[in-house]
């Protein structure tokens, strides 16, 4: 599968893989001066990039990576990201600090990963009854601790 991107702000890095069987492509910060995000805080940080997949049928899901999260706390106020296959804006990473103490992104900083994921596109209709399962309308702990 092909996935283009194109980069809206000079300087901004297409995404690689750190090695041959990663998952995911690193995603960096594109940016014209360092942003601070203070502790507890939340910052939307831009990367420079726009992308289009050649197929409709997948998403780009963004996630934290797992290096600033452990050594820094830094993370994704999302959780995950989704990026549709639809959507030819900049992509940007709502990052948050959950530490206590002020981080610093500068431009080209890895901030987060970025995973081709393929999505089920479903028909929609709607009914008075569902089947029954098993489980039924068991909800939160219905199946255990």
């Amino acid at each position: 599968m092909l996935l283009t991107f194109k980069r809206l702000r000079e300087g901004a890095k297409i995404p690689v893989r750190a090695t041959e069987a990663s998952a995911g492509m690193d995603l960096s910060a594109s940016l014209t001066e360092p942003v601070e995000i203070p502790p507890h805080a939340i910052r939307l940080i831009p990367t420079g990039l726009a992308a289009a997949p050649a197929r409709s049928d997948v998403m780009l899901m963004l996630c934290a990576r797992s290096g600033l999260a452990s050594k820094h706390g830094i993370g994704m106020a999302n959780g995950v990201g989704i990026v549709d296959a639809d959507y030819r804006g900049e992509i940007c990473v709502p990052l948050i600090n959950q530490s206590d103490v002020p981080f610093t992104v500068t431009d080209g900083l890895r901030i987060a990963q970025m995973i081709v994921v393929p999505v089920i596109l479903p028909e929609i209709t709607e009914s008075d009854e569902l089947p029954d399962t098993s489980r039924g309308s068991g909800g939160f702990g219905s199946t255990g601790t």
